[in-house]
């Protein structure tokens, strides 16, 4: 399908590895020119010359902590008039809820919340201007069902899901979107990390620890950032501009829930 956004310009977050980077390489697919930022550098320029090479289009990269005013600016500059924003960042550690203090809970809040909130304020401006947006949040599945051990994540992801419900809908008439994917267990280095801490606590493999988180989802594997990316670029594409504000799962059946 073509997506109909040949020559478009996109900002992905976090986009050197993981679900970001299948974003961005299914945009680049697509035609999109990228500005890709994460906070390693090595990793970033790594991956912008590989899309860049492998896609032909334009790759600019800048190494920041989006979170950050700085880090914003920064990249905001390089970025210009966009045209597509996606959202990304890696999510709070897990644990109980005796063990956050407030410090916690505003850093979960500014990388999780304010910082996708910030960068949205930011560029819809522009794309309200044009007549032609497309934003998307990666949040988590925790947005329909809250995972215990997440608490610091389905706190911050809950608010950003509150801001996006209401803007949403003040900026669809002007042919803007914003629509938040919500992962569930993908094969990624946060379900490595994930994966590890049920190593540690039970005491079994990381072979084991998988198979046992695999048996949860049934599609009965983890998902790709192939397949992610492929449907995050359909909510950036011409045809999707009758989606709006909404929050759509990727955890291959894993919540079990009717709506």
């Amino acid at each position: 399908m073509d997506l109909g956004i040949l020559g478009k310009r996109a900002l992905v977050c976090a986009s050197s590895k993981g679900l970001g980077r299948g974003c961005a390489e299914a945009l680049a697919q697509a035609g999109v020119s990228l500005v890709l930022n994460a906070r390693g550098a090595e990793a970033l320029e790594k991956t912008a010359a590989e899309l860049s090479a492998a896609h032909g289009v334009s790759v600019t990269a800048v190494a920041a902590d989006i979170t950050t005013a700085e880090g914003r600016a920064k990249v905001l500059a390089a970025a210009g008039d966009v045209d597509i924003l996606v959202t990304n960042a890696g999510g709070p550690p897990p644990g109980m809820w005796s063990d956050w203090d407030r410090d916690d809970f505003i850093r979960a809040l500014d990388g999780n919340m304010l910082t996708p909130i910030a960068l949205m304020q930011a560029v819809l401006p522009g794309m309200i201007a044009r007549k032609w947006g497309r934003v998307v949040n990666i949040t988590s599945g925790s947005v329909k069902a809250p995972i215990a051990q997440l608490g610091l994540s389905n706190s911050a992801r809950a608010g950003l899901t509150g801001f996006v419900a209401g803007t949403a809908r003040q900026v669809a008439g002007h042919g803007v979107t914003i629509n938040n994917l919500l992962p569930g267990i993908h094969d990624t280095d946060r379900a490595i990390a994930l994966d590890g801490g049920v190593v540690k606590a039970q005491g079994i493999t990381m072979e084991e620890a998988r198979a046992q988180r695999a048996a949860t989802i049934p599609a009965g594997r983890y998902g790709t950032a192939a397949e992610f990316g492929a449907a995050c670029a359909f909510l950036c594409s011409q045809h999707a501009g009758f989606i709006v504000g909404q929050n759509i799962l990727l955890d291959g059946g894993a919540i079990n829930s009717t709506l």
